[in-house]
Formats: structure tokens, sequence, C-alpha cells
């Protein structure tokens, strides 16, 4: 069986179990909608949630490019210094044990209510897995391609840019494809903490009047983007590495 047949199988599954479980429970639209009033919510709100969405799609897109971008750099240049490794790596992961939603409202502060905020909790949350898993791979080229390099006299700017970074582009390739999950993580924790648009805003705003239904129709439309940016950058990720 296909993926996608596979994917489809798995959504019908779960919204019998979500329709079986409002049967069962009897519980009041307002506490568990089923899903035919989601599907009906999303229907005639789906101006709002586009427009929502849209804000959303746009925190996340920026933030993983430029998460992307400082992570390759700073896993690029961790790999060429082993002192940056010593003094750095320790930072990186200490960064780790801070929670995110510590951060969040400091980031607010900083940075306004607007997409700034938001787009750097999404860099934060993806810069080290990013990072981490370039770094990973920067440091275990091919030895035997770097003795010859180094017999043939190759210096270790040349090394590193055409031997140990195309050796290590899987390791960036994986790191991308965690990032473009979480990155939608750090856009929604920012916008539950301080914003006035996004689908985080959104769902605080439906809760705030009880309307479940269309907290469930916001959280749906994360879900669906999410995925079909990982497919994206899944995709993107396998075509680069074919070439390279």
């Amino acid at each position: 069986m296909s993926g996608a047949r596979m994917a489809l199988v798995s959504a019908l599954l779960g919204l019998a179990l979500w329709q079986g479980a409002v049967w069962v429970t009897g519980l009041p639209r307002f506490i568990l909608p089923g899903p035919l009033l989601v599907a009906e919510t999303m229907w005639t709100s789906r101006a709002l949630l586009a427009e929502h969405a849209v804000v959303t799609l746009a925190e996340v897109l920026i933030g993983l490019v430029l998460g992307t971008v400082l992570g390759a750099l700073s896993a690029i240049g961790l790999a060429a210094s082993g002192l940056a490794r010593q003094m750095l790596r320790p930072l990186l992961v200490f960064s780790q044990a801070i929670p995110v939603f510590a951060l969040a409202p400091i980031l607010t502060l900083w940075f306004g209510y607007g997409l700034g905020s938001k787009i750097v909790m999404a860099l934060i949350i993806i810069y080290f897995p990013v990072t981490s898993s370039f770094l990973d791979a920067l440091l275990r080229p091919n030895r035997d391609w770097v003795g010859l390099a180094r017999v043939m006299g190759a210096s270790p700017a040349r090394i590193m840019w055409h031997i140990r970074i195309p050796a290590a582009l899987p390791g960036l390739a994986s790191g991308v494809r965690l990032a473009a999950v979480y990155a939608p993580i750090g856009a929604i924790i920012g916008e539950w903490v301080g914003a006035s648009r996004g689908l985080g805003y959104l769902m605080l705003l439906a809760n705030g009047r009880a309307k479940t239904d269309l907290m469930f129709a916001a959280l749906i439309v994360l879900a669906v983007l999410t995925v079909i940016l990982h497919a994206v950058v899944g995709r993107a990720a396998r075509r680069v590495l074919e070439r390279y």
C-alpha cells in the first residue's frame, strides 16, 4: 500500500475514533465537538482561518529559512575550529535546557507583538536540531577522502568545501526535516503569549468564547500546514541530495 493510501486510511481511522468518542461519552459540543461539526465550521469560517493561517505560515517559513541558514553556518564554523567547539558546544546544549515557554514572554517584550517575536521563537526552536545534525555529519567525513586530499596538498578550507560539506548534506537534510516539524511549535507558542493575528491567537480567541469547534478547526489547519511543509521540505531535500 502506498504512502498516500496509508495516510488516508490513518486519517479515516482517526476520524472514526473521534466520532466514536463523541457518541460514547455523550459530551456536549462545546467540550468535544464531532468531526462533522468541525468540518462545517472549517467551511463557514474558511476566510477567517485562511487569514490567520497565512500569518502563521509566514512566521514559520521565515523562521525556518533563517534558522536553517544560521544553523548551517554555525555547524561549519564549529566543525572548522576545535576551540570553538569546546567553548560553544556546551552553550548550545545549555540553551536547550531552557523551556521555550519561559523565553516567549521575554522575546515578546524585546521584539513586540508582531511577526518579529514569533520568527525568533521559530528560529530558536529549530536552530539546535539543524546545527547538531549538520555538525555531527561534518565531524564524520570519509577518512580516506580527507587523507587523499591532504596528500594532494588541499587546504583545510578546500577540504571543508569540496569534501566535508557535500558528504554531510544528508545530515543537514535530516536536521531541516526535523526543523519543518518544530518550526510551527515556536510560532504558535509566540502567538499564545502575545499576538493579534495567527492560528495560535485564533485558538485563544475561540477558547475565550467557548467556540471549541473553531479551536479544533484551527488546530487541524495547523496540522495540515505542518504535514505539507514537512513533505515539501523532504522532497526538496531529496532532490538536492540526488543532485549533489
